[in-house]
């Protein structure tokens, strides 16, 4: 029995992660499914074969519902990781529920008569985020020890789940590792991995992750006291001791070449990171001149006013002051825009709990919409104690983009009246901000573009297709939410969902 723990029980390892495997007595061959759990989306990581499936399920059943279980990460395709997947479908028994694995596997792991679709992870980006904002980070190790081999990174408790990486063969095993567990780790690494010059490709990829935790198929768990040391020795491994030496040879040809693609890949990323710094000034240019360009023109509108009235001498002190103020207000704005745009290109920007509220009286403010008109009827249902974490100066900037596309619709539609209505709803997920009009909607053909940059059904003279690109830039990168636009009830609707944690 492993040191100080009870493997008839499900085994906490980190917050919501856990080992859910069986204690094989009399077997040096221990193999460790993991679970992550994750509300309605949880994930079994490598659940192993009918030996341990019912001792896997009961401990499954143990920490939440099994049929919550949305995804299960295959490392590998051999038996002892994957040959349980049929059954335990049908205890999950969900229609969306995925096989996540390289598109190199799939083609064998449907043999063990598979039904579920599979997430292939080289055709979503070498990554999975569920709709909790939970992620993993997957790193590919080609022939480690099968061809689409790889680990799964959770950066959050900093744990890598290594698949046969860094697994061992022990008589007398132990939970967690200690300082001898290279001497258990060599003979497997020696049999299973091909080459020295493969696994120090795959190891160069790991040693590069800031990991707390290893967690590996078999073997025992490795702290993260243990984990440089043991990367050190394993680098010196003599690997692939029964493998032909031509074959061998092949294969690490195979790796020289996804060595020298990776470079080709850094190169051309170097490039293109230094395109985009020369096109960001422009850009930045482009982006000041959409977000002044109402603000100038109700300026320009006030100076018009004051200089006829003046003219015809029937300005009135209190007139010049509330066109003072008016233009005051657009031209702090003006400034703050210059601020934001510099402050956008910057990493690491500091951001502050404001109240939803105040930003949108800013944007109305500015826009000259804070007060009911014949034409413009503003409806607020809004809780003025929510806020939500950002820049309000950038959150404003988003607000006046919405309202401006209104605006300009309501213009260019001739419309002897519109509503306008926003509102603002928190749950224990989201702070939801619905802004919609009644102004005959968004185009068809047009709804799935307004979002791209440079899109814009304006005269080149007045509209440059940024705000709305801009808008969600800002809410989607800077915000960590989602901005979404849809026709409804005769008129367009914008929604800005953002998460209500920091």
């Amino acid at each position: 029995m492993p040191k100080n723990h009870n493997t008839s029980q499900a085994v906490q390892i980190a917050p919501n992660i856990y080992w859910v495997g069986m204690h094989l007595k009399n077997d040096p061959f221990q193999c460790h499914p993991y679970l992550i759990k994750n509300g309605n989306e949880s994930i079994l990581i490598d659940p192993g074969s009918m030996l341990e499936f019912d001792e896997t399920v009961r401990k499954i059943k143990s920490i939440i519902d099994i049929n919550s279980v949305k995804y299960i990460i295959l490392h590998h395709q051999d038996p002892d990781l994957a040959a349980a997947v049929p059954e335990i479908e049908k205890l999950i028994n969900r229609d969306d529920l995925l096989i996540v694995t390289h598109s190199r596997m799939s083609l064998l792991i449907k043999h063990y008569l598979v039904t579920s679709s599979y997430y292939e992870i080289d055709r979503h980006s070498n990554r999975l985020i569920t709709s909790t904002g939970f992620k993993l980070e997957f790193y590919t190790t080609p022939y480690c020890h099968s061809p689409g081999a790889f680990v799964s990174y959770e950066p959050n408790n900093k744990i890598l789940f290594s698949g046969d990486i860094f697994g061992g063969i022990e008589e007398s095993w132990d939970f967690y590792a200690d300082e001898t567990y290279f001497l258990k780790a060599k003979p497997f690494h020696q049999e299973y991995m091909p080459s020295k010059d493969i696994f120090n490709y795959a190891l160069a990829k790991i040693e590069r992750l800031d990991i707390d935790l290893i967690a590996p198929q078999h073997g025992a768990i490795i702290k993260k006291k243990y984990i440089k040391n043991l990367i050190n020795d394993m680098k010196n491994l003599d690997c692939g001791l029964y493998i032909d030496k031509k074959y061998n040879l092949e294969l690490i040809d195979t790796i020289k070449k996804l060595q020298d693609k990776e470079k080709t890949l850094k190169e051309r990323d170097l490039q293109l990171l230094e395109q985009s710094k020369r096109a960001e000034i422009g850009e930045m240019i482009g982006n000041i001149a959409h977000q002044w360009r109402q603000p100038l023109a109700i300026v320009n509108s006030c100076v018009g006013v004051l200089k006829e009235k003046n003219s015809a001498n029937i300005l009135s002190k209190e007139e010049i002051a509330q066109k003072l103020e008016k233009m005051e207000k657009r031209i702090e704005y003006m400034s703050d825009t210059i601020e934001d745009f510099m402050n956008y290109y910057k990493p690491n920007k500091g951001g502050t709990y404001f109240k939803v509220h105040k930003a949108i009286q800013k944007a109305l403010d500015i826009l000259n919409m804070s007060t009911n008109t014949k034409k413009i009827n503003i409806n607020l249902f809004i809780d003025s104690n929510i806020e939500i974490y950002g820049l309000i100066n950038e959150f404003v900037q988003v607000i006046v983009s919405i309202l401006s596309n209104i605006n300009d619709i309501i213009k260019n539609k001739n419309l002897s009246s519109a509503n306008i209505t926003i509102s603002l709803t928190k749950d224990k997920e989201y702070t939801t901000l619905i802004i919609a009009d009644d102004c005959g909607g968004i185009e068809t053909n047009n709804l799935t573009k307004i979002f791209d940059p440079y899109f814009t059904t304006k005269h080149k003279a007045i509209g440059t297709g940024l705000g709305l690109h801009i808008a969600k830039m800002i809410i989607e990168d800077n915000m960590r939410g989602t901005l979404s636009a849809k026709n409804d009830n005769g008129g367009a609707k914008f929604i800005i969902k953002m998460k209500n944690d920091k």
